[in-house]
């Protein structure tokens, strides 16, 4: 019997209505939307409205996946949340879908690997499909960045938005679905993008609430050289474990963090920006949400063929550091 592997067989999304633009910013903090688009590449991203949670946003990007996959909620038996935006610190957020979703034989449980998360959690439920421990599972990237930005920060507040994307993953005919992965973490860059209070460390406080420690925090000069190199690194490593090479690509899909920093570690490559999936300019960066929400906007533009190779590649706070490599 050949090797089992996950492929994914239905794709969908969810962005807020609220659409939030360089201009409106220019009201709100010292920048301009030519500050913006030159520096990040985006021009608007989507806000929930007050009292939306990320895992509204998660259900219904999970009720398109499952729709396009054909699939009703008893089908699954799998669902992974990748998210920095719980709900609530206690259950976890693929708890709450679950619920929502009616899908009583999943398990449910949260991967929170930021910007990375939604690669984390694809990996990890290929291993459960690989091994047959489970036959279907829902993988969703959802975040309500918007809720911990603080929004006088003129370096953050402009670079994130809010969304999810969902993928449904079932076992693959041979020589289809996933065919390598690749993971990393160097926690001695822990500090460079991270949420100070709220958790063991820094329980929440009046002192902690004051002093904007519930807001994420960057270091835009260390992201920016992290991301460059760690791009072709970890595509690289990926593509060398299923013994294809950079020209087998079809369809690259990157974290969209930043323009300039795809751009760059494109040029590393010397691979063609034609085939690189960017929306970025719409959506900002959607950290676990950015790689599911683009994967489903290139599935509906027809950008992928069954049997094109197709590259995922994630990086972001950890640091960490995916790649997934698939055939449709």
């Amino acid at each position: 019997m050949g090797t089992r592997s996950a492929g994914i067989i239905g794709t969908g999304s969810c962005l807020p209505d609220r659409v939030m633009t360089n201009f409106d910013l220019e009201k709100m903090v010292n920048t301009s939307d030519e500050w913006i688009v030159s520096r990040t590449g985006i021009k608007t991203r989507h806000i929930a409205e007050k009292g939306t949670a990320t895992s509204d946003l998660a259900v219904i990007a999970a009720r398109r996946a499952m729709e396009s996959a054909g699939l009703v909620p008893e089908d699954i038996d799998m669902i992974i949340v990748a998210t920095y935006t719980p709900d609530t610190p206690l259950p976890s957020t693929a708890a709450v879908v679950q619920r929502e979703l009616g899908a009583r034989a999943a398990v449910a449980f949260d991967i929170a690997g930021a910007c990375t998360g939604f690669i984390y959690a694809l990996a990890v439920a290929n291993q459960f499909i690989t091994t047959g421990a489970y036959r279907t599972a829902l993988i969703i990237g959802a975040e309500t960045c918007s809720r911990f930005i603080d929004w006088t920060d003129r370096d953050t507040c402009v670079l994130l938005g809010d969304g999810a994307g969902a993928v449904v993953l079932t076992q693959a005919p041979e020589g289809r679905g996933i065919l390598s992965t690749d993971l990393g973490t160097d926690g001695t860059g822990a500090g460079f993008l991270t949420i100070p209070a709220g958790g063991s460390r820094m329980p929440p406080s009046e002192e902690t609430v004051r002093d904007k420690l519930h807001f994420l925090t960057m270091n835009g000069k260390e992201i920016f050289k992290f991301g460059i190199r760690i791009v072709s690194k970890t595509l690289e490593t990926a593509l060398s474990r299923c013994d294809l090479t950079k020209d087998d690509i079809k369809l690259l899909v990157p974290h969209q963090a930043n323009m300039r920093i795809i751009k760059s570690a494109m040029e590393n490559l010397s691979f063609p920006m034609e085939k690189v999936m960017v929306n970025l300019d719409k959506y900002g960066n959607t950290s676990a949400a950015s790689i599911p929400i683009a994967l489903d906007e290139a599935f509906r533009e027809k950008r992928v063929a069954d049997g094109d190779i197709v590259a995922l590649v994630g990086f972001g706070s950890g640091l960490s550091w995916g790649t997934v490599i698939f055939r449709k």
